[in-house]
């Protein structure tokens, strides 16, 4: 049960092309749900060199980018709303690390991902990101309040 201090958050999450390929997508929305996160929205689309170049202008200068776009773009993902206490800290802690070799057993990506980039799922690693994110993926009108 939440506690006093938990704050209701909202959090996006990409079900990657790995996770569409292995047909992972209602497995990994079931343990978020499980966990108590309900899916406020949810779209199935293809991405576009542009769209992830806005999305990981972080890294867009590093030499892997373009790996990352080929994979990204190479069939459709699932974009996702998750939203509950503490959203954005549950979905991370819920996937585990960010390399799946890495990640424990008991985790998504310990449990179903293959390595830094075939994860199974992107995920806000803030509140401020998570918000951002979810205005990049997603209209007003496509959201449960």
């Amino acid at each position: 049960m939440a506690g006093l201090t938990d704050q209701m958050e909202r959090t996006l999450i990409l079900c990657k092309p790995d996770c569409v390929e292995k047909n992972l997508i209602g497995t990994v929305l079931a343990r978020f749900e499980a966990a108590g996160l309900h899916v406020t929205g949810a779209k199935m689309l293809r991405l576009t060199p542009a769209l992830l170049a806005e999305h990981y202008s972080h890294i867009k200068d590093r030499p892997f980018f373009p790996e990352i776009v080929e994979f990204m773009s190479s069939r459709p993902v699932l974009a996702a709303i998750l939203s509950g206490p503490n959203a954005v800290a549950e979905v991370r802690q819920l996937l585990g690390p960010t390399d799946s070799r890495k990640a424990p057993k008991g985790t998504l990506r310990g449990d179903l991902g293959t390595d830094s980039m075939r994860n199974i799922c992107h995920a806000s690693d803030s509140v401020e990101n998570a918000e951002l994110e979810v205005r990049r993926f997603f209209r007003a009108d496509e959201v449960l309040a």
